[in-house]
């Protein structure tokens, strides 16, 4: 899946408790949207981006682009969570203080990638796990700076003295400015990857308030931003370009899903998903790692049940075509 060229209202835990929604026909209990809302996500200390910034924007009014079921049609298949009880599943996050010592890094793409150093501890999480052969990326939020780093295919040298890697992107957190146009990320569309995980802790607290990613197989050489930066070739402008905003349609019904998988449809009507790389269509991403143990494969398995042509795109900007350097 890579590169071509401030009242929080916590949800009871359990479907026996109050305070979680209606129960639905089958049983099960209806998540309703909370409408007071935090003002931005919050992870270790640090707000995830301004409370206007795309990630945390309420799309669940956006109009509906005039090509929506040309790009549903061409993202066949149902939703499946890239992510679960097993460690080496979904996709980790280190969080380090503002004392971490920084490291030196060398990147394959190194035109489009920020330089280094980075705060990286020697015994980073890293998406897979050590031995990994996939994406392997490396995320890291630094405490105090609330500073975001992030890598793809990141290798530790000389048991963590320095790093390298494919590419490389930093991310303030306290601003809403892009990468420059053309370049990529650790992500193939130029975005950020944290922002859009699941995490454990705002599904136990019954609320999701940001967008999230997913991966398409086949996408156009163009993006929408915030999305930065394209990895296909095609001209086919019933293919997806990246970051392509789609939201699950009002009219879904989620009442007969477990709480977990309501949370996450709920989110999909709020907030939506990103295309953000080519990979196995409608995959959609969340923590893993050591809190990985979090997630119940059976609750999360239900969610594959939800067919595409469940969603449609929303109209989010033009669609750009400038490469990179």
């Amino acid at each position: 899946m890579r590169h071509v060229g401030a009242i929080v209202l916590i949800a009871a835990l359990f479907t026996g408790c109050s305070g979680a929604g209606s129960v639905s026909p089958a049983g099960n209990v209806l998540i309703t949207p909370n409408r007071v809302r935090p003002a931005v996500p919050v992870v270790g200390g640090c707000s995830i981006f301004p409370a206007d910034n795309w990630w945390n924007t309420d799309i669940s009014q956006y109009p509906v682009d005039p090509r929506s079921d040309n790009y549903i049609k061409s993202i066949p298949g149902n939703l499946h969570p890239d992510f679960g009880h097993e460690s080496y599943y979904g996709i980790p996050f280190n969080i380090v203080p503002q004392s971490q010592p920084l490291v030196p890094v060398s990147f394959q793409y190194k035109s489009q990638s920020d330089p280094g150093p980075y705060p990286i501890p020697p015994n980073a999480q890293i998406e897979g796990g050590k031995h990994s052969t996939g994406d392997r990326h490396v995320l890291v939020l630094q405490q105090g700076a609330c500073t975001l780093y992030e890598m793809w295919h990141a290798f530790p040298v000389g048991g963590g003295k320095r790093w390298r890697a494919g590419s490389g992107a930093i991310f303030p957190l306290n601003t809403d400015k892009l990468r420059p146009d053309g370049w990529t990320s650790a992500d193939a569309a130029g975005l950020p990857i944290l922002p859009a995980l699941i995490r454990c802790d705002e599904v136990q607290a019954g609320q999701i308030d940001h967008a999230l990613r997913f991966t398409v197989q086949n996408t156009q050489a163009g993006y929408i931003h915030p999305a930065t930066h394209f990895a296909s070739s095609s001209h086919d402008r019933n293919l997806p370009p990246m970051g392509l905003r789609v939201r699950l349609k009002a009219s879904f019904n989620i009442s007969g899903f477990n709480r977990t998988a309501q949370i996450i449809l709920t989110a999909m009507k709020t907030y939506g998903m990103f295309v953000a790389d080519n990979g196995s269509n409608w995959y959609f991403q969340g923590e893993g790692g050591t809190a990985a143990t979090c997630w119940n494969d059976n609750d999360l398995n239900a969610l594959k049940n939800v067919p595409g042509t469940a969603f449609e795109v929303v109209k989010t900007g033009p669609i750009l075509h400038k490469s990179g350097p």
